[in-house]
């Protein structure tokens, strides 16, 4: 069987693919949203085809009763089933 050829998109230019803007984002500040009461901060450093991830300098807020618990880590591996939501460039400022 012959693989197709790759065709570059040539659509409206704000219209790009899940990996293709993951990709992107590679070096960049990324906030996650987990299924459950977690988010992380982060730099994402790479991914793969499940979403799984590596981020560094990664900054983990937890809902409690007692409130928000902040928890530094130097690189963590994120496992791609947990993840709710993806935005790029980091949580917003005064967040």
């Amino acid at each position: 069987m012959i693989a197709p050829k790759k065709v570059q998109y040539s659509g409206n230019p704000s219209h790009i693919m899940p990996a293709e803007l993951m990709d992107r984002c590679i070096g960049s500040s990324i906030w996650v949203l987990m299924k459950g009461d977690k988010e992380i901060t982060g730099t994402l450093r790479g991914f793969d085809v499940f979403v799984n991830m590596v981020l560094e300098d990664v900054v983990e807020y937890e809902n409690t009763a007692e409130g928000v618990r902040e928890t530094r880590l130097d690189q963590i591996l994120l496992n791609g089933n947990n993840i709710a939501l993806l935005v790029p460039g980091g949580k917003p400022d005064g967040e």
